[in-house]
This record gives C-alpha cells, sequence and structure tokens, in this order.
C-alpha cells in the first residue's frame, strides 16, 4: 500500500510537465488564424470589391424607402449639391459642418476650437461692463487731454493710453517745492478736475511716486528717496480722499524711489522727467461688493 501511494505523485507531476504543450499548441493555431487573415486581406478581388460598393451605393441612392412615405435614405435632399465638387453629387445635410469641424479638430491637436458667437448675438454682462469702462476711459482722455491743452500745462502733466490704462503724469514742479511732499496750491485745480472725473469710473486708480537717484539732502526730514516718493504719493491720495470725498476702495498708492526711471538720470533734464507722480487709471473692472 505504501508504494502505491508512492507512485501517484509521480504520475501527477509527469502530466504537469506536459501541460506546456496544450499552451504552445494553442498559440500555434492561433499564430496560423493570423497568418490566413493576413493573405486573405492581402488579396483583395478589386474587381468584385467595386460591384458591392457599387450596388450598395445604388441601393442608398434610389432604393426602397426605408421610412413610410420616403424615397430612399436620401429622401428630400434632391437638388441639393455639394459645393466645390462642380460634379452634382448630392450631400447629406451637416456634411460641411462635420467637414468644418474635423478640419477644426486638425488644426487645433484634435480638439474643436471655440468658435466666435454669431452677428448679432448680445454679448455677456462682463464683456458689456468692460466696452462701457473702454469708453469711459477713451472719453477721460479726451477731457484731460483738452484740460491740459486749454490750460497750457503741457509742459507739467502728460497723458497716454498705455496697456495697463490711462496714465496721467505730472511733474513734481508742478505739485511739490524741492524735496518736499506738501501739494502747492497751483497744483488743486487740475488735482480738482482729475477728481471729477474719477467719479464713477468703475475702475481702480493706482498713484505712484518716482525720484531721480541724486540722494535727499542732509537736512531733509525724509531718511531717503523711498520714503520721498511715498509720501508723495501719500499726498496726492490724501487730497482724493479727504479734500474730494472720493472712495478709499478704488485707490491704491506706492513709492519706487528711482528704481522705475521714465528716461535716463544722465542729464538734468532727465532727471527733472523722474521726478514725478504717476496716476494711472487701471484696465481693471472693480468688484462689486
Amino acid at each position: 500500500m505504501r508504494q502505491r501511494n508512492r507512485r501517484k505523485p509521480r504520475a501527477g507531476g509527469r502530466e504537469s510537465r506536459d501541460r506546456w504543450m496544450i499552451t504552445y499548441a494553442d498559440l500555434i493555431t492561433l499564430l496560423l488564424i493570423f497568418f490566413v487573415i493576413l493573405y486573405a486581406m492581402s488579396s483583395l478581388d478589386t474587381q468584385k470589391f467595386n460591384i458591392v460598393t457599387g450596388a450598395l451605393s445604388d441601393t442608398f441612392k434610389s432604393g426602397n424607402p426605408v421610412l413610410e412615405g420616403g424615397n430612399g435614405v436620401l429622401d428630400g435632399q434632391k437638388g441639393i449639391t455639394s459645393e466645390g465638387t462642380g460634379n452634382g453629387q448630392k450631400s447629406e445635410p451637416g456634411d460641411d459642418a462635420e467637414s468644418g469641424m474635423n478640419q477644426e479638430q486638425q488644426n487645433a491637436g484634435g480638439s474643436p476650437a471655440a468658435s466666435p458667437p454669431p452677428e448679432g448675438t448680445p454679448p455677456s454682462a462682463r464683456e458689456q461692463a468692460f466696452r462701457d469702462q473702454e469708453a469711459k476711459l477713451a472719453a477721460l482722455m479726451g477731457v484731460i487731454t483738452k484740460y491740459v491743452e486749454d490750460n497750457n500745462l503741457g509742459g507739467q502733466i502728460f497723458v497716454a493710453d498705455k496697456p495697463q490704462g490711462i496714465a496721467i503724469t505730472l511733474s513734481d514742479r508742478y505739485l511739490f517745492d524741492a524735496g518736499r511732499a506738501e501739494l502747492k496750491a497751483p497744483a488743486f485745480p487740475a488735482l480738482r478736475q482729475l477728481s471729477g472725473l474719477f467719479r464713477g469710473i468703475g475702475a481702480t486708480i493706482s498713484i505712484e511716486g518716482h525720484t531721480d537717484d541724486t540722494p535727499v539732502s542732509a537736512g531733509s526730514r525724509y531718511n531717503d528717496n523711498w520714503e520721498l516718493s511715498g509720501a508723495r504719493a501719500l499726498s496726492v491720495l490724501r487730497f482724493f480722499l479727504d479734500n474730494e470725498g472720493l472712495s478709499p476702495g478704488k485707490f491704491q498708492y506706492a513709492g519706487y524711489a528711482d528704481t522705475r526711471p521714465a528716461v535716463s538720470n544722465s542729464t538734468p533734464e532727465g532727471r527733472q522727467k523722474n521726478r514725478r507722480v504717476e496716476i494711472t487709471v487701471l484696465r481693471q473692472l472693480q468688484e462689486e461688493e
């Protein structure tokens, strides 16, 4: 009995060693089928293929109606020709749209490009707000330019339309005494005119103080040009807030000392141009709370 029990495991082990032949035979069979299919595809009878495709085409164009009352699957499309072909072939509705979509997908790397809204579509609320603000900025620049011309302030106030917004540059000689940050009385009318234009503009107004590279004098109340430029920008801001009562939420101010010169500081004229206060009405819609 012990010998019989020992022989059975040997027979089972021999069967497990031969099971790989089944997998091998399956693999050979699949390879044979694969090559047979390749051969069948490579020896296509062109004449028979053309006959079959022609018969299918005739069936779809003039065959029995697919829907009751119809005249083929292309019923109702008689007289519609494909533009650009010149051979009178009929095209289904949407072919041009599908071809256009495919072309857009190819141009955009496989994803359809966003098409512009059709003409006559009303703009969104934000688009309309930007348009309204641009109109206000254009009007603002026109009024300020006229004011400068009428009051002969061309050498003291400069207006420019920059990408960030409408920039109004005021010379330090027009606003302040040398080395000081208190506004001079002759500058009040121009600043008052600007404050009236800023009401309801709906944009953020940035006030920036700038100096040249000359250090402050020894007896100055300011330690350096950083403090002087910041104090000058703050004086202009205080005028708008305290004297004119404008809303603080629409303003921002900064002092840049001599780090952002408009021109070179190598000449007295250049240093004079760099001592300035820039008031910029930014192209940025203010969020309404």
